[in-house]
C-alpha cells in the first residue's frame, strides 16, 4: 500500500510539472530574433575550434554581437543568447560558427537548418554571402552536428540557420575573414531583417 501511495504521488507531481511546462511554453513571448554565439561561455566539452592565432568562440561572439547590435539599431527585437539554451521561441534564429579542418583549408562556408521550412532564408543568405566569400562552400547540412543542431531541440523558430562562415585553422581564408568581420556581421544582419520584411540599406562591402 505505500509503494503504490508513492507510485500515485509520484505520477501526480508528473503531472503537475508536465502541466506547468506546457503553460510556461505557450506563454512564452516569442522575439523576432534570436542570435546565438556558439560555443559561447562553454569551458569544457565542445569549445570551438582554434587555429595558431584565434579561438573560433571569440570570433563568434565578435560577429553575433554586431549582428544583434545591427538589428537593435532598426528595431528589431533581439534576444542574444551563448551556447547554453534555454527554451525560446522566435521567428528567426541564427547561429554563428566558423569551420575548423583536420585538412588544412578543406573546409570553408556552409548552412544548417532543421527542416524545409528555412530552406529559402538558406538561399537566401547563401546568394548574399557567395558573391563576397571568395572560398569553398559545402552543400547544405554537410555534418551531423549542423543537420542535427542541438539548439534545434530548444529554439521553437519558424526559420533557423547554423552559419559556418569559414574556416578558423586556415591562414589564407582568416587573413581575409579577420578584416571583414564586422562587414560580414551586417551582411547577416541584412539578410535577417529583409526576411523579417524589412526594408533596410544593403551593407556596403
Amino acid at each position: 500500500m505505500h509503494s503504490k501511495n508513492k507510485a500515485g504521488a509520484f505520477f501526480a507531481l508528473l503531472i503537475i510539472f508536465l502541466v506547468a511546462f506546457i503553460l510556461y511554453w505557450g506563454s512564452t513571448k516569442p522575439v523576432s530574433v534570436i542570435i546565438q554565439a556558439g560555443h559561447e561561455e562553454r569551458t569544457s566539452g565542445n569549445t570551438g575550434a582554434t587555429s595558431s592565432l584565434y579561438k573560433e568562440t571569440e570570433w563568434n561572439t565578435f560577429v553575433a554581437n554586431e549582428v544583434t547590435k545591427q538589428l537593435r539599431s532598426w528595431d528589431i527585437d533581439v534576444k542574444r543568447i551563448p551556447a547554453k539554451v534555454p527554451f525560446l521561441k522566435a521567428k528567426i534564429a541564427v547561429s554563428i560558427h566558423f569551420d575548423s579542418a583536420k585538412r588544412v583549408c578543406h573546409s570553408g562556408a556552409s548552412i544548417g537548418y532543421p527542416n524545409k521550412d528555412s530552406y529559402g532564408f538558406a538561399r537566401q543568405w547563401e546568394k548574399l554571402y557567395k558573391a563576397y566569400y571568395p572560398f569553398r562552400w559545402h552543400q547544405d547540412n554537410f555534418t551531423e552536428n549542423l543537420k542535427h543542431y542541438y539548439a534545434y531541440r530548444k529554439i521553437d523558430a519558424e526559420k533557423f540557420l547554423v552559419l559556418e562562415l569559414g574556416e578558423i585553422t586556415c591562414d589564407e581564408q582568416t587573413k581575409w575573414l579577420k578584416p571583414r568581420l564586422k562587414k560580414i556581421a551586417h551582411l547577416i544582419a541584412y539578410a535577417i531583417a529583409t526576411e523579417l520584411g524589412k526594408k533596410v540599406p544593403k551593407p556596403v562591402l
